[in-house]
């Protein structure tokens, strides 16, 4: 694997544990794909909203979130796992481990 490769695996990691974490903070745990977006660009990912669309599919696939359709807005929510995995009480390869404190 080259450093690059190295750099944009960490990313992804990252904007992933992004991602679950403001869905923890998020009321009901629930947040739609444009709050995602600017939160995940407030807290220093610039991504595109494609970028977002796949992180979202991604996580569903492992269980960690769950993401409805309405009205063409992509609606994730958090489940049992992923908070686990946000919280650091999980290992889940493919999210970074939140630092202790």
């Amino acid at each position: 694997m080259t450093t690059s490769n190295d750099f944009a695996a960490h990313l992804a990691e990252d904007r992933r544990l992004v991602i679950l974490r403001v869905l923890l903070e998020s009321a009901a745990y629930t947040a739609n794909e444009f709050l995602l977006h600017s939160m995940v660009e407030r807290l220093g990912h610039v991504v595109s909203t494609d970028r977002i669309h796949t992180d979202l599919a991604w996580l569903h696939e492992q269980g960690l979130i769950s993401v409805d359709d309405v009205a063409g807005v992509r609606i994730a929510r958090l489940l049992a796992r992923g908070e686990d995995a946000a919280r650091g009480r999980a290992t889940v390869p493919g999210v970074k481990r939140p630092r202790a404190g």
